[in-house]
């Protein structure tokens, strides 16, 4: 071929080139065998051409920089004259067919260019195929030397089609397009194919040169977007805007705001699926960011506003679809968060109002009503809100402050009466005989309890509270179970830890000791043969664990001295050093009445059966003689007779039985009466429980438990600032507070002025001082 093609000519070669182009561009076929004629046309034409320079003579090469130079020029004049023909045919074919356009409009203008592209395009890639020799040498030589507007014949022909018939037209294209879209977006239907032809357009139009350091060398130009971008995307963004602004100011003035925000769902789900069906997938996100700025984040007051209703309402599948909306727009769900964290607050706030003046003095309504409120909304939360952190935060958040400070805590003067209520709770749960044992699964309350402990600010109070009454339940004998018992232990010490529950544990412990120490005792007894003793059971329990302090001292009476005496002297004699104190307020035992038909067993307290005995000595005592008799301090043998003569197993000839009602209190027994058992006493039961606690003594006990925890915490406060100042040995004042809040804030909430004195404290004990020469400087003494 290269022989042949040695005498070809320019004007021969495009005239056999042309036909055929004009043939492509004009019937859109072309059969392989004319394919394979125009390719050797401009193979043959390029190789003869570069035969002819290389078959110079060899000697003429002596100055081969300028001769090599001069092939390069040769074979820029051939291999351009043929590209620039090319190039100038394409333009003038395109020039005629763009003047029929250019009074187009609507969709006429949008079939002109779609079809004529289509065409083009394809008879471009045919005419790039039999030009691919060219490309290959002519075009990549030209390139390669430095040349930047020389390209592929293809890219070449998008450049023409861009300059001669993109630019005249891309305006009122771009417009019918918007305005199709602007049709669909009112619900009629629209030819979605004229559009995709365009955007396929105006996507593949956009080209760049590349650089010496693209990860395409071979390539001489990468596609781009610019064109899509400029001459589409902008605009399309911008009459998006325009549209949804004027709809959601209309829609909101006809429509409540949850159907607007229905309407607002279903426009995003439309611009996803306008994307995916004919436009560039590089729009979606600058689109739905800005139908979300028009639609979502520019009415977000009154969706908020909408927000309030629908928690009021308890719509949850509407507000699940305001949240989804909502977390679209950055940050825009911050005052969401807040806005339902106010709502549970204030509902649990009503909630407990309402039932305040019973619930304080009962736990289970108590706590039963808190816990309705946050089953309640831990269900919107996870229905509503999918369980997102955030609002389990703000769940948390009002829950604690409901809790903590609610009509219940006001009443009763202090924050401490939510985990006293709670501690009661659990001790009606854990006691034998509660229906909630026979009825429920208790491990399920002990997890209902834990939500509510959890919230609860001043735990030190719950601790102190249920470790008294652990310790009655087990003194008692009173615990339904003790498996149930160290459940529950062990959640508290799954929440807070070992030292917190440490004590409750020694109690355990204590009680098993006192088994096996009771079985030694008995042994003791039948190995020395003591038989003059009353059956005699004990309890011994370390001081530092159990939350008992000694009672006053009183007479024991000679039926029980015996025992006591001899259970003390085996006792020293196992544990030489330790001292028993004897817990008369905790103690109980049984008393069989023999002057009666039928013998009843009286259940009675210590208190009880000491002042039972005497009628042993006696038949009549005078109450001044009885409380001389026995030494037990007036007002508490008071309320232990006048608790006798209520359950009329003793009776006085001063107080007739109509006045032994409920208003009969201690202060109405005079020290002068006389008192005598109740011979003719009768009961439907042979055993009788008379050990009934004393409202008195119990009330004592909890403001006692108040001034124990009010020390206690003092003493930790001092604690945490002997350490802290030990590690720091320096620091500021009010840094050492906050450092002493941090530390404490799992087990209270320790008060500033409570802080400030503790500080004060310590400084008077020499652990601290302040600078002298600043003053607001704290500093550790060793």
């Amino acid at each position: 071929m290269s022989l042949q093609g040695a005498n070809l000519n320019l004007n021969d070669v495009w005239a056999k080139v042309s036909e055929g182009i004009e043939h492509v561009y004009r019937i859109q076929d072309m059969s392989a065998t004319a394919y394979m004629e125009l390719y050797t046309h401009v193979y043959n034409y390029c190789t003869a051409t570069q035969h002819h320079t290389n078959t110079r003579p060899a000697g003429r090469a002596v100055n081969g920089n300028s001769r090599g130079s001069n092939m390069a020029d040769g074979a820029n004049i051939v291999g351009g004259e043929l590209y620039a023909r090319l190039k100038n045919h394409l333009k003038n074919y395109l020039e005629k067919i763009c003047e029929k356009g250019l009074d187009l409009q609507g969709e006429d203008v949008l079939r002109f260019y779609t079809t004529n592209w289509e065409q083009y395009r394809f008879s471009s890639k045919v005419t790039n195929g039999f030009c691919n020799y060219l490309n290959r040498h002519w075009v990549r030589r030209e390139y390669d030397s430095g040349k930047k507007d020389v390209y592929e014949v293809f890219t070449m022909a998008i450049e023409i089609w861009q300059m001669i018939f993109f630019q005249p037209l891309n305006k009122q294209v771009t417009s019918a397009c918007l305005q199709l879209i602007k049709s669909e977006r009112h619900n009629e239907v629209i030819n979605t194919r004229l559009i995709s032809g365009v955007i396929q357009s105006y996507v593949e139009l956009g080209f760049s040169e590349n650089s010496g350091g693209t990860n395409t060398p071979n390539q001489i130009t990468s596609p781009t977007l610019t064109v899509y971008k400029e001459y589409f995307e902008a605009q399309f963004l911008h009459d998006t805007e325009q549209f949804y602004r004027l709809e959601a100011a209309t829609f909101l003035v006809h429509n409540s705001v949850t159907e607007y925000l229905k309407k607002v769902a279903q426009r995003l789900d439309e611009e996803v699926h306008r994307v995916q069906s004919y436009l560039h997938s590089s729009t979606l996100a600058a689109l739905i960011k800005k139908v979300e700025e028009v639609l979502i984040r520019d009415q977000l007051e009154a969706i908020y506003a909408e927000a309030k209703i629908l928690l009021r309402d308890e719509k949850h599948s509407d507000l699940a679809l305001l949240y989804k909306l909502v977390n679209r727009v950055p940050n825009a769900t911050l005052e969401l968060k807040r806005i339902v964290e106010d709502h549970i607050r204030q509902m649990g706030i009503d909630a407990i109002e309402r039932v305040s003046s019973t619930a304080i003095n009962d736990p289970k309504l108590y706590v039963e009503t808190i816990l309705d409120i946050h089953t309640k909304f831990f269900k919107l939360v996870q229905v509503a809100f999918n369980s997102e952190q955030g609002f389990t935060a703000a769940l948390d958040k009002a829950c604690g402050k409901f809790i903590n400070n609610n009509a219940v805590t006001t009443a009763a003067g202090n924050t401490t009466k939510s985990p006293e209520l709670l501690a009661r709770y659990c001790d009606a749960l854990l006691r034998k005989g509660s229906k909630a044992v026979e009825e429920t699964d208790l491990e399920e309350k002990f997890n209902q309890i834990m939500v509510v402990f959890n919230y609860v600010e001043d735990k030190d109070v719950f601790q102190k509270f249920y470790g008294k009454m652990l310790a009655k339940r087990l003194v008692g004998q009173l615990s339904a179970s003790d498996d149930y018992e160290e459940s529950m232990i062990s959640k508290l010490k799954q929440a807070c830890g070992f030292e917190y529950t440490s004590k409750l544990q020694r109690m355990f412990q204590d009680i098993g000791v006192s088994k096996n120490l009771i079985d030694q005792y008995r042994t003791h007894c039948e190995s020395k043969r003591l038989e003059d003793i009353v059956d005699f059971s004990v309890m011994v329990l370390s001081s530092n664990s159990w939350p008992f302090s000694a009672p006053p001292q009183f007479v024991l009476p000679h039926e029980l001295k015996r025992t006591f005496d001899s259970f003390t002297h085996f006792y020293t004699q196992q544990h030489n050093g330790r001292k028993l104190t004897w817990l008369h307020q905790h103690s109980k035992g049984d008393l069989q009445t023999l002057y009666t038909k039928p013998k009843y067993i009286l259940h009675v307290s210590a208190y009880q059966m000491v002042i039972l005995l005497l009628f042993n000595k006696l038949p009549t005592w005078t109450v001044e003689q009885m409380q001389d008799e026995t030494q037990i301090k007036s007002d508490l043998f008071l309320q232990v007779l006048c608790l006798l003569l209520k359950s009329k197993v003793i009776t006085s000839p001063q107080i007739n039985e109509d006045e032994l009602d409920e208003d009969f209190k201690e202060a109405d027994i005079k020290m002068n009466y006389q008192v005598q058992v109740a011979t003719e006493y009768k009961s439907k039961k042979i055993k009788i429980n008379l050990n009934v606690p004393l409202k008195s003594v119990e009330q004592k006990d909890i403001e006692g438990l108040h001034r124990t925890i009010d020390e206690d915490r003092k003493m930790v406060i001092q604690a945490a600032i002997v350490r802290t100042m030990k590690a720091r040995q320096t620091l500021k004042h009010a840094l050492l507070m906050q450092e002493v809040i941090q530390q404490l804030s799992s087990r209270f909430k320790p008060k500033i002025p409570v802080i400030k004195k503790c500080i004060d404290i310590l400084i008077e004990k020499e652990y601290l001082e302040r600078q002298t020469n600043e003053k607001d400087v704290l500093r550790y003494l060793a």
